[in-house]
């Protein structure tokens, strides 16, 4: 994965989910997209629904290897498999779920931060 920077998207289940009522989550992906290692950050109010579906389904056209910051990742590899399958992605190997529920703002960045460190994604300078 360490060829190309890999896109951060991050859902937020309606920003009404009590999950993410101690993060600041416009602070996380503005820190995210600008200190760590990643091609962009984005955020999408719920994947889990048809127009989420959708958005999956054009953001994976460019084949991009994808940290989605949101819920469960047992339940996200549910979700996603379909979209990356239908891309010629095994989500497996080309998703890195990560659950940042309950998480603060820095919590949550010190967990994509060492997720990356992890997978050898390093920014070029």
């Amino acid at each position: 994965m360490a060829e190309q920077l890999p896109g951060l998207l991050m859902c937020v289940c309606t920003g009404k989910c009590p999950g993410f009522e101690k993060m600041d989550i416009w602070d996380f992906i503005n820190r995210a997209r600008v200190e760590l290692p990643v091609e962009y950050g984005a955020i999408h109010p719920q994947l889990c629904e048809v127009d989420g579906d959708r958005f999956l389904g054009d953001f994976l056209e460019a084949k991009r290897p994808l940290v989605i910051a949101a819920c469960a990742p047992n339940m996200q590899y549910k979700m996603f498999r379909d979209a990356f399958a239908a891309k010629g992605m095994d989500v497996k190997r080309d998703m890195v779920p990560l659950d940042i529920r309950d998480l603060t703002t820095d919590e949550a960045i010190d967990k994509v931060s060492a997720k990356l460190h992890e997978m050898g994604v390093k920014r070029d300078v």
